[in-house]
């Protein structure tokens, strides 16, 4: 066993007592020859580590490794795991999946050695104002709700790379609708604007080209050219070029989480709430980094244009089916708008449909493509006359507003003589529930449910819109004024 620092100090004691050294050894509790090695050294065991060249137990794969070697050296891009498998099937009952995580160190030890030479990175100096870097990321994780329902979305993450100066707003999608609301309420934030506006290669701002390179879409060059600036971005499959708002997502996220935590809930009443409630962290997290933005935004040149405005406009025309098509997804309209055009302003967030200027309906937006939002409200007059349509009707399951509605329309299948009743029973339904109240008639159906009657019309009717009680018959007595006739005549009454 070897002695330790307390040992020697004990033994340079009692050689400075009496220079005996076998004396001294007895007494720090070590053989003389130990003692005689550490009087000579004059170090304590902790100065003095020990280098291990020997192994401690045998090495498993020593007879496979020269072929294990010659793989790597032919493709080094084989990962340990695929190595490994392939011994196991080779040299079948020599080894278990146990022993992977020792191959894999093995592996990576052989790397580190004879392994060709790795990519490094370069520590950038960041030039005050010179660009701002905007990138987007998931905000998931946070756990936010609205009103009790959960609120999936994406923050769009404005970085000044010198101060770390960020900024935040709430979105459904990387889009370029997305990134223009983004950038613009950075710089006005600011008040300034950088040289350069760097991203990464997301659809909204590049388009793949024929070279197989990266190139900017029309509309993002626009939208940047518009504020004086220069767009930038990063090779394809280099996140780390981006790396300053790439390590600021994660940073940010971790400190929504510690305020989260500190409110005490993570409920809030509006988005817009939401978003304000983000801005009061973020203002205060720009406050401590007031002395490099002060070099930021003595850098960069005064705001001076107008933003844009926060929505891009489209004309389309309303399909004979009452519905609009708008980003390859699909919307209905009132059916009075059938082969009308109309105009559709795209918000991030939401579309706003207007006929000869007049405003006719707001619709939340679709993310992605080939959706459909189909308001049942807005053809269920047609319907009704044809009942025969409701069967193979492509967007069918929008049709059922909550699971009452289906289970209703289930029941009615299950006791009519045939689905067509049933489907004419379940439409009129529907229309009472667009001609008076929705919620009315999901509680009228709720309750036939649960007490087994079949929802037939004329009993949710009964339910909904009950009899109208008969007013009571009363006579009221004629009024005699001749008293007021007296008053003109000065008698007293």
């Amino acid at each position: 066993m070897r002695a330790t620092d307390a040992q020697v100090r004990k033994l340079m004691e009692e050689i400075s007592k009496n220079g005996k050294i076998g004396t001294a050894a007895m007494k720090a509790g070590m053989d003389r020859k130990t003692a005689r090695k550490y009087v000579r050294e004059g170090k304590l065991p902790s100065e003095m580590p020990i280098t291990r060249t020997w192994r401690t137990r045998e090495d498993p794969f020593e007879t496979a490794w020269p072929d294990v070697a010659k793989m790597l050296s032919d493709a080094p891009g084989l990962e340990a795991k695929t190595l490994f498998e392939w011994l196991l099937g080779k040299k079948s009952g020599q080894y278990d999946p146990g022993q992977l995580r020792t191959f894999q160190r093995r592996v990576r030890d052989w790397r580190a050695m004879h392994g060709p030479d790795k990519e490094i990175y370069f520590t950038q100096e960041h030039r005050p104002g010179e660009a701002m870097q905007t990138d987007f990321t998931w905000a998931t994780e946070l756990g936010i709700t609205i009103r009790g329902e959960p609120f999936l979305h994406m923050l769009c993450h404005p970085v000044l790379p010198y101060s770390n100066w960020e900024w935040v707003t709430v979105c459904q999608s990387e889009s370029m609708a997305a990134l223009r609301d983004g950038m613009q309420a950075a710089l006005v934030r600011l008040g300034r604007v950088p040289k350069f506006h760097q991203t990464d290669n997301s659809t909204a701002a590049t388009h793949d080209l024929a070279t197989g390179k990266r190139g900017f879409n029309d509309s993002y060059k626009d939208l940047v050219n518009h504020f004086g600036m220069k767009p930038r971005t990063i090779a394809v499959g280099e996140s780390h070029q981006n790396g300053d708002v790439e390590a600021l997502n994660g940073a940010l996220k971790r400190s929504l989480k510690q305020h989260l935590l500190m409110r005490g809930s993570r409920d809030f009443e509006t988005e817009e709430a939401y978003e304000k409630w983000l801005h009061g962290v973020l203002q205060k997290a720009n406050d401590l980094r007031s002395r490099r933005v002060k070099k930021e935004l003595a850098a960069m040149k005064p705001l001076s244009v107008k933003c844009l405005p926060e929505y891009t406009e489209e004309e389309v025309r309303v399909s004979s089916w009452s519905t609009i098509r708008v980003k390859r997804n699909a919307y209905s309209v009132p059916s009075r708008l059938k082969d009308e055009k109309v105009k559709v302003r795209l918000y991030e967030n939401r579309l706003e449909i207007y006929f000869k200027g007049v405003h006719q309906l707001t619709v939340d937006r679709l993310v992605g493509r080939h959706g459909h939002r189909i308001n049942y409200r807005h053809i269920i007059w047609s319907l009704v006359r044809k009942p025969g349509a409701f069967l193979r009707y492509k967007y069918r399951e929008a049709l059922f507003p909550s699971p009452v509605f289906r289970q209703a329309y289930d029941m009615l299948i299950d006791s009519m003589t045939s689905e067509r009743d049933a489907d004419i029973h379940y439409l009129r339904i529907l229309h009472l529930a667009a001609s008076t109240m929705e919620s009315e008639v999901e509680a009228a159906l709720e309750l036939l449910i649960t007490e087994g009657v079949v929802p037939e019309i004329d009993h949710v009717k009964a339910l909904v819109s009950p009899e109208m009680p008969e007013h009571p018959d009363v006579t009221i007595p004629e009024v005699d004024l001749s008293s007021y006739d007296g008053l003109f005549e000065g008698v007293s009454l």
